[in-house]
């Protein structure tokens, strides 16, 4: 959320999160307000290098552009230092001059050269080769030049490239002559007196513009090289852009207002899988380990200080290796044995419980779409008034009518609900079939408590959840407006109190905090309901074998709108591309004039031969990449990097397993009678680039089992000195076995095996250390193959 926003009015807002100048995501419009609330999520891999990350606020206008009134902007060393909490920032005004992104490709060198007379002078060349990544100008590609100076105390020479039209990558290749030293005996006339220049304060600066032909030329960056690090060799190197020295400094001193963020930023720097084999293995059997708090997984819950760092990595990484069911049977053994209640079943934040939830939100996705989406859509779409709290209702509202309408909702998603039970994960019905059993044997004589188990994950952590932050769970692009959310608020209430068993029974009523929520409940005391919750626990808790719902119906897993250019009608030009909306199931890659219109393209999944990305240069356009299929290929523009990777990730899991796959493709367009790759001149002939690497087939759940391990292996690294202290704490409790009659500091760590868990964390130590052993050996392999300058390793600031 933001506050004190200026203008000082009130006004529409909305925030874009920026990878350099590049727009990944925007929020929703927030309508006239100073202190806009947004509270959005975005989760997003980089697919690039980037050098800040950061957030806009502007105001939405109707008629003109919409105004950047601040922005607040992250280096991407400094991110580390922000992780993981809340932090408000102040907006820093924007100023064209610091707006950059790229880098430049430059080489120097400095001549000597004799004159006729047999005296010497010296001679910079300055040869401009390349610019990668410079940054889009009002959505189009720029038209880059660049000004080379050589710059003094008493000197400014200046000298100017071509124009490269419409492309972020321009390849300019132009070399630049200026002299710097003369003999005493030149008698040519000069602008300064060269015998008493300094080269020590000589240095090359080369400026970044887009042509803006009738418009003011806009600035894209800068570098400063100073001259006296030549000494007379040959300096060849990458460089970033960098704004100007006085960019990002206003004249303006006004609050602009500030902006409060929660960002969560990892970099993983993950090895062939090889390496991972011994921390994989240690992690898979987990399970089998008696007791479960003397596994390597449990071990690692303890000693992270939030146990959701753990939990994400663990639960995708025994999800990937079919090994988390008997896992969290296990963890929720534990749980019950500390549990003295049957009313009180799986109501904390245990590693068991946080594990469900975790699994519900990886595997549940496409469930939750079936089910409730169609009736969130019309809640948000076109809601009703909803109000039954007499305090919060406004003048004129009709509370009679305003309850009709909440029991209609409710009605329609409890419905939804207790009909979905076919839909149902067979992963999420393996895992409510064990708490269901466990729940029974920890409390025989409660016949409700096998029901509770599984209600208490299934509506109260899982459908209640989904209805009340339907964005989070990606039904709805965006955060639904004050009024929406408190409906939907109501109807959360009402489907926890449907879903947990034997809460219409009066004594449960009574209980109510809020009078407004019995009275409504009243009305729901009926048989059939207390009957439809049972009859969907008993089937999403057995273990009779579902046709999985991939098999009987598509599975939808991806829709957004891009460009695609048509295939084969018209040559190059702006006209080509035009604006659809793609659907991916795990059937046919279709696209659609506009959303819910009937496709007009579809090209089955079985017929894909290849996902790859295009050169920029087949049309002079960013985030291109093409399906191959039996026809043409298919080329399409996303919005951005990040969209771009993930509809290739996408595309190229639900293919994987496609028999007739190709091993080769063309990176670039076949054009005017060649392609531009190979410049062979048949459009049938073989690619003449080897398609990228396989990835896993799985088209539900997308997990890199090495990216976990490599995440695990991080969180042991980081709590180190907890690992330490816990093997400590099992040689004291094996030493001496007596009662402990102050607290020490190993009273918060579970620990019913000292021997087991002992010689688990022996395990875990011996793999760290020999993974820190390989990261060293990778990071002193990779700084020696990748210089400072190189193209992977760009010098950032001026060379010294």
């Amino acid at each position: 959320d933001a506050k004190h926003l200026v203008p000082n009015k009130m006004r529409d807002f909305f925030c874009t999160i920026n990878l350099d100048q590049e727009e990944v995501f925007r929020t929703q419009v927030v309508e006239k307000s100073l202190s806009p609330y947004f509270g959005e999520e975005f989760y997003f891999e980089i697919p690039r290098t980037f050098q800040w990350l950061s957030f806009y606020i502007y105001d939405k206008s109707v008629l003109q552009k919409d105004l950047r009134i601040g922005k607040v902007s992250i280096k991407k060393e400094d991110l580390c230092n922000y992780t993981g909490k809340e932090n408000w920032f102040m907006l820093q005004p924007i100023d064209s001059n610091s707006e950059v992104q790229g880098k430049v490709h430059l080489e120097l060198k400095l001549n000597e050269l004799i004159t006729d007379n047999g005296s010497v002078c010296q001679q910079l060349v300055v040869h401009i080769k390349e610019c990668h990544g410079l940054p889009l100008i009002n959505g189009q590609n720029c038209d880059p030049y660049a000004t080379v100076s050589l710059v003094g105390p008493s000197r400014n020479d200046q000298k100017k490239t071509k124009v490269k039209k419409k492309t972020s990558n321009p390849q300019f290749n132009e070399t630049f002559y200026f002299e710097v030293t003369r003999s005493s005996s030149y008698t040519k006339k000069s602008q300064f007196q060269v015998e008493e220049e300094d080269i020590e304060k000589l240095e090359v600066r080369v400026d970044l513009w887009n042509n803006g032909n009738l418009v003011q030329d806009v600035f894209l960056g800068e570098i400063k090289v100073p001259v006296k690090v030549l000494r007379n060799d040959s300096f060849q190197a990458w460089y970033l852009l960098q704004p100007r020295e006085n960019g990002n400094k206003s004249s303006k001193t006004d609050d602009l207002g500030s902006l409060r963020l929660n960002i969560c930023y990892t970099e993983d720097c993950v090895l062939p899988s090889e390496y991972y084999s011994s921390l994989r293995n240690l992690l898979l059997k987990s399970s089998d380990v008696q007791p479960i708090s003397a596994s390597a997984a449990y071990i690692l819950s303890e000693v992270c200080r939030d146990k959701y760092d753990a939990v994400l990595p663990l639960v995708r990484l025994l999800l990937h290796h079919h090994k988390l069911v008997p896992f969290v049977a296990a963890v929720a053994e534990l749980d019950l044995k500390d549990t003295q209640e049957a009313n009180t079943i799986f109501r904390g934040n245990s590693l068991a419980t946080r594990c469900v939830d975790e699994m519900m939100k990886i595997v549940g996705k496409h469930y939750l779409k079936v089910t409730l989406k169609p009736v969130i859509d019309e809640i948000c779409e076109s809601p009703k008034p909803c109000e039954i709290d007499p305090i919060k209702l406004r003048e004129g509202d009709n509370v009679e009518s305003n309850m009709d309408n909440l029991r209609y909702y409710v009605d329609k998603v409890f419905h939804e609900i207790v009909q979905s039970s076919i839909s149902c994960p067979t992963l999420m019905c393996d895992v409510f079939y064990s708490l269901r059993h466990l729940a029974a044997k920890r409390f025989p004589n409660d016949p409700h408590v096998q029901y509770s188990a599984v209600s208490s994950f299934v509506f109260l952590r899982f459908f209640a959840v989904a209805v009340v932050s339907p964005h989070t769970f990606h039904l709805r692009p965006h955060h639904p407006d004050a009024q929406t959310s408190r409906t939907l608020t109501l109807i959360s209430k009402a489907i926890q109190t449907l879903g947990s068993w034997g809460s219409l029974t009066k004594s449960k009523l009574s209980s109510f905090k809020e009078t407004f929520m019995c009275e409504f409940f009243k009305t729901f005391q009926e048989e059939k309901f207390t009957e439809s919750v049972k009859k969907f626990l008993d089937d999403v808790s057995s273990t009779e074998s579902k046709e999985p719902s991939g098999l009987s119906e598509p599975v939808h897993l991806k829709e957004g709108e891009m460009y695609k250019r048509a295939q084969g009608r018209t040559r190059i030009g702006k006209k080509n591309f035009k604006k659809r909306w793609f659907c991916l199931t795990s059937r046919e890659f279709t696209y659609h004039k506009q959303q819910d219109k009937e496709p007009i393209f579809t090209i089955p999944i079985k017929n894909i031969l290849a996902v790859e990305k295009l050169d920029e240069s087949s049309f002079n356009k960013k985030n291109m990449f093409q399906v191959l299929h039996g026809e043409k290929p298919l080329y399409i523009q996303a919005n951005n990097c990040v969209e771009a990777s993930e509809w290739i990730e996408a595309l190229c899991r639900v293919t994987r397993c496609n028999q007739k796959r190709l091993s080769f493709y063309h990176p670039s367009a076949f054009l005017n009678g060649n392609w531009l790759c190979c410049k062979a001149t048949v459009e049938s002939s073989v690619g003449c680039a080897r398609c990228t690497a396989d990835v896993p087939a799985d088209t539900q759940i997308e997990i890199d089992g090495d990216r976990e391990a490599e995440r695990i292996y991080s969180l042991f690294t980081i709590n180190r000195s907890k690992l330490q202290k816990l093997e400590e704490a099992c040689g004291s409790i094996a030493v001496y076995q007596g009662p402990r009659n102050e607290p020490d500091d190993y009273s918060n760590f579970t620990i019913e095996d000292s021997v087991a868990t002992f010689h688990t964390l022996k395990q875990i130590i011996d793999i760290v250390e020999k993974l820190n052993e390989s990261h060293e050996k990778y990071q002193k392999k990779r700084s020696s193959s990748a210089k400072y300058g190189s193209e992977e390793n760009p010098i950032v600031g001026k060379v010294s």
